[in-house]
């Protein structure tokens, strides 16, 4: 067990130099349909705030054929239960993608906290410990469907970002996802952000909507995060498996990503100076428990 800690610690230092850090920022990405443009938004949001120095953790909920690392044309043999299982260290397990964002795939580790004795807890936590120095931003892609653990992933985070789309379906079911954590798991704000549509005004006009339906009925603030426009280069980038941040700096939506990290790193909420990793991943564990109804749209 301790020789497993020590080549961890070591290994996962080489990573990046250790400084000072103000607290670990954690962010769920949750949408409550396929086809809003989640993983794409995760994908060039990770790598907009690492260009501003940002180091970032994603972790990925999704199905392997359609999860982070499969979008950027990589491939993780490992997963967040080969470290539950002490087959791996939390290192081993991890990919590396553009502008150095680490991608840890969680899908299946994810559905066996609940399970944890005591002393596997500790010791997963003892694992998430070592990342603390080393990223200053955590990003949650959740899966969407029966499968997702997206109510656990959202209450241990310390921000919830909903990503809609302009279609009546996708405002629908974000709004029915808003619904869910707010009134039966007492979530008061969340963040927006609303993708794929043709004009900033179309974009306010979306959010202003769902927005003023949501304070009056639920008492919820929504947080307006900006849009992604539509964009061709966009499109190619995620042909190419690249954040458009990276091949096309000089596009709209890249312009567009660029605003949401700083935004993001902005915005007021529940972010703690001496909030870390391994304080996440006890929250974690604790909402894991929760009876929760499955998100199915």
């Amino acid at each position: 067990m301790n020789g497993i800690r020590t080549d961890q610690a070591s290994g996962l230092r080489k990573l990046s130099a250790l400084t000072a850090n103000s607290g670990v920022r954690v962010v769920a990405v949750a949408g409550g349909r396929t086809g809003v443009g989640k993983t794409c938004s995760v994908i060039n949001l990770a790598a907009a705030l690492a260009k501003t120095g940002k180091r970032v953790l994603i972790l990925d909920e999704n199905p392997r054929h359609k999860d982070i690392n499969a979008n950027l044309g990589l491939s993780a043999r490992y997963d967040l239960q080969h470290v539950i299982n002490q087959d791996k260290t939390l290192e081993q397990v991890m990919t590396q993608g553009p502008e150095g964002v680490l991608v840890l795939t969680v899908m299946r580790g994810i559905h066996s906290l609940a399970k944890l004795s005591s002393a596997d807890q500790e010791r997963l936590i003892q694992c998430f410990s070592e990342l603390s120095h080393l990223i200053d931003v955590v990003l949650i892609d959740t899966a969407i469907g029966k499968t997702s653990r997206v109510i656990p992933l959202s209450l241990a985070s310390q921000q919830v970002l909903i990503v809609l789309s302009g279609s009546g379906t996708a405002i629908t079911d974000a709004y029915a996802l808003i619904k869910l954590i707010s009134q039966e798991y007492a979530r008061r704000q969340f963040l927006v952000l609303v993708n794929k549509v043709e004009s900033e005004n179309r974009g306010h006009d979306i959010f202003n909507n769902i927005a003023s339906v949501a304070q009056k009925n639920l008492a919820v603030r929504l947080e307006w995060m900006g849009c992604i426009l539509q964009d061709d280069k966009l499109h190619r980038s995620t042909q190419l498996c690249q954040p458009v941040v990276e091949v096309f700096p000089a596009s709209q939506s890249a312009a567009d990503y660029r605003r949401l990290a700083e935004k993001l790193m902005q915005c007021t909420g529940t972010w703690a100076d001496d909030d870390r990793v391994e304080n996440f991943m006890r929250r974690l564990i604790r909402t894991s428990h929760l009876d929760t109804a499955d998100f199915t749209v």
